[in-house]
């Protein structure tokens, strides 16, 4: 682990420490009157009477910031994006063109683009309903993943879901909505990936033409000494360009979600 990476966890584990001190702080100090009352431990918040408390807040704001990237790979469509990004950098021929940042970037807010309807309908019928006390924290769970599970369902392949059915001893639901979160998780991640697979088998066919014509070329005029790729980025480049390829990669990612 990298001295960056130590002191991250150890800030987080000093923050997590004063978190958990405070609480106990609080549900004991009423009864610091009474020298024969035992010390109980509060978590208030948890309830949905009154709202959260800044102290549940912290905790649940370190929770979802530890998970928050693998539920940003696994739930979203943010691996079919970059998976059809990264082929396509690499049926170009380009190594390190657009850098790993400008795809992951990219990726991100296409994925926040494409996940907006759902991330509203979370906060309006659970996020804020919890902030202000009105649901406790289960019903805001289960309130808060009804939209995700609906997108994921819409996306994944029956095919894949009945594999993971299958594999999990589980027995058969009635319906695909009777299926368990962590079914449809891995479900849902199979089929983003065959369909990214696919649209980069059909981004990799015409520059693979490219590189075949030029090769040819090149042998043909005695020019073996000449590494094809050399030659045929340009035109790979300049049909990219001309069809507007970039538009047409991310209309067709758009437009491959319900």
């Amino acid at each position: 682990m990298s001295r960056t990476a130590r002191m991250a966890s150890a800030v987080a584990l000093t923050v997590l420490g004063l978190t958990t001190a405070s609480l106990i702080f609080a549900g004991s100090a009423s009864a610091a009157d009474d020298p024969n009352s035992s010390i109980s431990v509060n978590l208030p918040g948890l309830t949905g009477q009154g709202g959260p408390s800044s102290s549940i807040v912290l905790l649940l704001g370190l929770t979802v910031l530890s998970i928050a990237p693998a539920l940003l790979l696994m739930t979203t469509s943010f691996t079919k994006i970059i998976v059809v990004l990264s082929l396509t950098r690499n049926a170009l021929g380009l190594q390190g063109v657009p850098p790993n940042q400008v795809l992951a970037g990219l990726a991100l807010f296409l994925s926040l683009f494409i996940m907006g309807p759902v991330l509203s309908a979370i906060n309006s019928t659970a996020l804020q309903p919890y902030l202000n006390g009105t649901m406790s924290f289960s019903q805001a769970f289960d309130t808060g993943k009804m939209p995700l599970e609906k997108f994921m369902l819409a996306n994944t392949r029956p095919e894949e879901l009945a594999l993971m059915v299958k594999v999990s001893n589980e027995p058969a639901p009635a319906t695909p909505e009777d299926v368990s979160l962590t079914t449809l998780v891995p479900a849902f991640i199979l089929s983003e990936l065959r369909a990214a697979f696919i649209i980069g088998f059909v981004i990799f066919v015409p520059f693979l033409i490219i590189d075949m014509v030029v090769s040819a070329g090149l042998m043909s005029v005695g020019m073996m000494m000449l590494p094809p790729v050399l030659v045929s980025l340009p035109f790979k480049l300049l049909l990219f360009v001309l069809v507007n390829g970039w538009a047409l990669i991310i209309s067709a990612l758009v437009k491959s979600y319900v």
